[in-house]
């Protein structure tokens, strides 16, 4: 069994959950400790008693740290990133991309260790100094999904190490093993016993118990819209009051207009819709198309759909793994259903696959005839299936891309400065992509939305400090 891991040691619990392969569902990877409150309690304890000292510590010493583990991380992306795929479903390529992006997250914010710096300003009041500087805000909880299982985890970890907080992490129940993994090697790379500490099991025990704790001083969520608000709501209701950030999804559109490169935008919209399965925050579920040049763009991108292999996801030659879970699966289908009902015609894939192994398979489903006014376009699936919804002008196309709840990414595929410079600045999303797909981003730059994808600071990169980080300023009086 694998065990929670507080105060650097292994902690048991009384009940535990099975890893299942979503690939080969007669494949159990492990079983994992199911925390309990009071195993949060224990670990905000042991944070609380390593702060004082990680705090403190020098950038040196954090910067050593988090770059041992990068390495780490980096010399075993194979074999960590085969364990990711297994209990997740992306394919082994992806696996082992997504290994890679945690160990090139952790070697950036081993640096950020080092380039922490503060302001000396001049007061308006003779013989006073004043110096801005930063400092770590206490106890963080970060309560991570099952979608990035490595990735998400270390984007969060990493910085709030960096910049000296001690961490308790609860990670997605469906996807334990990635997790586990990381905080092993983080541990062993010479963290202090308490500074990182972590808790599996459901959200309704563990991340309800990190949400009530009034030794956590921050919260950094991501999940569901629906969840999000709960997080935020606690947190904000706490006593102490919480500083909170949650990342909560998107309902992302991908412009194609009439002089697109046809080649570009398919491998946009494939890449972007259906690639890890459509299981991404920032997937191209919206495929907005200028009427010209609609035709084209469906008969080829439906092309492209009958090419893609769905199958085991650690099998060679696999393009699409399964979908994470039954649940998530029945969520799929229920939106394929509900799209013809709404009169959107099904126009390739959506059918659920038998392969070799049982699993969770799932073609591709790809709609026309769709209207911005339907459900499956404006409530987030998060499974393969994109909706292709026809527009006159680039103007309406703009209009229909901003007509959302969400604003995470987005995308346009042109040939035209114009219209390109144009959609950037008018684009209502944190993110805007030209003739690149709306999922894919940089470890170095910071992530996240507008509307209701996105709360608080921005993550990843050298905005990462706005959350974890709170400013001092400090006057001297020198006489």
């Amino acid at each position: 069994m694998y065990l929670n891991m507080i105060g650097g040691e292994a902690v048991a619990s009384t009940s535990a959950s099975k890893n299942i392969n979503p690939s080969n569902t007669n494949d159990v990877i492990g079983e994992f400790a199911q925390a309990s409150a009071a195993d949060v309690d224990r670990a905000v304890a042991a944070a609380q008693a390593a702060f004082p000292a990680w705090s403190r510590s020098t950038p040196q010493e954090r910067y050593d740290i988090l770059k041992k583990a990068a390495d780490e991380v980096m010399a075993r992306k194979d074999e960590l990133g085969r364990i990711l795929a297994r209990e997740e479903g992306k394919t082994l390529a992806e696996g082992i991309g997504e290994a890679t992006r945690a160990a090139q997250v952790l070697a950036f914010f081993s640096g950020e260790a080092l380039r922490l710096n503060g302001e000396a300003v001049t007061s308006v009041r003779p013989g006073v100094g004043v110096e801005i500087t930063r400092e770590a805000i206490g106890i963080v909880g970060l309560i991570t999904p099952w979608n990035f299982p490595i990735a998400i985890p270390a984007w969060k970890i990493a910085p709030a190490l960096a910049y000296g907080n001690c961490v308790v992490l609860k990670p997605a129940d469906l996807v334990p093993h990635s997790s586990y993994m990381l905080v092993d090697i983080l541990n062993r790379a010479g963290l202090p016993a308490g500074v990182l500490n972590l808790v599996m099991g459901r959200g309704s025990v563990v991340g309800e118990a990190i949400l009530k704790h009034p030794g956590i001083h921050a919260v950094s969520f991501t999940g569901s819209v629906g969840t999000g608000r709960h997080v935020a709501a606690s947190c904000v209701a706490a006593s102490p009051m919480k500083k909170v950030q949650l990342e909560m999804g998107g309902k992302n559109p991908l412009v194609v207009l009439d002089d697109a490169d046809l080649k570009t935008a398919v491998e946009c919209a494939a890449n972007g819709a259906f690639f890890s399965t459509g299981q991404r925050c920032t997937a191209s579920s919206r495929l907005i198309v200028q009427e010209g040049i609609h035709d084209a763009f469906v008969a080829a991108l439906t092309e492209r759909l009958q090419g893609l292999v769905v199958d085991d996801a650690l099998k060679a030659g696999t393009h699409i793994g399964p979908v994470v879970d039954e649940k998530q699966l029945k969520v799929d289908e229920d939106y394929i259903a509900l799209g013809r009902k709404e009169g959107a015609k099904l126009h390739w894939g959506g059918e659920r696959l038998n392969r070799e192994t049982p699993g969770f398979y799932l073609q591709p489903a790809l709609f026309t005839e769709c209207t911005n006014q339907m459900r499956i376009a404006r409530e987030e699936i998060f499974g393969p299936v994109a909706s292709v919804i026809r527009v006159k002008t680039y103007e309406e196309a703009l209009a229909v891309a901003n007509d959302t709840d969400f604003g995470l990414s987005s995308g346009i595929c042109t040939t035209s400065l114009k219209y390109a410079t144009h959609f950037k600045r008018n684009s209502e999303a944190g993110m805007a992509m030209v003739n690149l797909p709306t999922a894919g981003v940089d470890y170095h730059t910071p992530f996240g939305g507008r509307k209701g994808s996105s709360y608080g600071p921005r993550e990843q990169g050298a905005y990462a400090r706005e959350f974890y980080t709170t400013v001092k300023t400090a006057y001297t009086y020198a006489g």
